[in-house]
């Protein structure tokens, strides 16, 4: 079988990019499929201080190019991918997305917890009826049409930026009165798109499918604009794991459950950082849980009976 990974790590945030270079060294065939390398958590993080290590303050971005180039340098392939759908069920695992299909003799997922419920009147009855959370992948179906992109993230403009190129008509709608870009971010210069700032959308409507949105802006004046597709990029505290269906075992809380080795209720699956909610979330955490993650999964490849120990290398 050709392409077969050692290691497929879903998530490129810190527990993403630690199993990354954990694998990598350890001479494992290693891909990383991240949705965004401007998006998450530690991507957010303006100021970052006190990672062991440091000399100086960074911010979240610089020190997640850091964990990405050291992953890259001990081999680990990398790929900015959206992952729509897994199969974890044979000895050879598969992770679909949208340009190709990756199988892995393991995989860690490692894709954070920003994800959130429905929160937006309407949104919850018209997702997949015009809402949608996935610009790359329906991006095609809204050729010559109106839709919105909810959301002022670098992910949120970017993607609105890749809709101009099948809609004819993109409104970026911010929720505060900047978006987290510079005035030159390229997607910005697109003729389609139009940025509507300082504006709630308060609900999505229609009758069988999306036909327009209700904005309300800072004096409580709310408006309407018609639409047929929306686009939400708004971020939670929720564990991403959507593209998982059912797969694997989860808490109550929607956490993916492992024992204390990162293994999940599916051999030869393991999980790391905020997506199992541990209880003391911070960047050193996650890095740990992705370390362990990957001498879990390379114990697992080569039947060890124990984990190989980094340091005698």
């Amino acid at each position: 079988m050709t392409d077969l990974y050692d290691v497929i790590i879903i998530g490129g945030g810190p527990a993403g990019l630690s199993a990354a270079q954990y694998a990598a060294r350890a001479k494992l065939k290693t891909i990383v499929l991240d949705k965004s390398r401007t998006a998450g958590a530690l991507a957010y993080a303006h100021r970052i201080e006190n990672y062991p290590g440091l000399s100086e303050p960074l911010t979240g971005k610089e020190l997640l190019d850091i964990f990405r180039k050291q992953a890259i340098n001990f081999g680990a392939e990398y790929a900015e991918v959206q992952v729509i759908g897994v199969n974890l069920t044979g000895n050879v695992k598969e992770v679909f997305t949208m340009d190709k299909n990756y199988s892995g003799k393991t995989v860690i997922i490692a894709t954070g917890s920003m994800g959130r419920k429905p929160t937006i009147k309407g949104e919850a009855e018209f997702l997949g009826k015009g809402v949608s959370y996935c610009a790359i992948c329906d991006a095609a179906f809204y050729k010559g049409k109106t839709v919105c992109v909810i959301g002022d993230s670098e992910e949120a403009v970017k993607e609105a930026g890749l809709l101009t190129k099948f809609a004819e008509i993109v409104y970026l709608i911010s929720p505060s009165s900047r978006l987290k870009v510079e005035d030159d971010y390229p997607a910005l210069r697109e003729p389609h798109l139009k940025i509507l700032l300082g504006q709630s959308v308060t609900a999505i409507e229609g009758n069988e499918v999306v036909e327009r949105i209700k904005m309300s802006d800072a004096d409580k004046k709310e408006t309407s604009l018609e639409v047929s597709g929306v686009f939400v990029y708004l971020h939670g505290t929720k564990p991403i794991i959507d593209f998982l269906g059912g797969n694997v075992d989860l808490s109550e809380e929607e956490c993916v459950v492992t024992n204390r080795m990162m293994e999940t209720s599916i051999p030869g699956v393991f999980a790391a950082g905020d997506m199992t909610c541990t209880e003391v979330r911070q960047v050193v955490v996650s890095a740990a849980n992705g370390c362990i993650a990957a001498l879990s999964a390379e114990r697992y490849i080569t039947h060890r009976s124990r984990r190989r120990y980094d340091w005698a290398k």
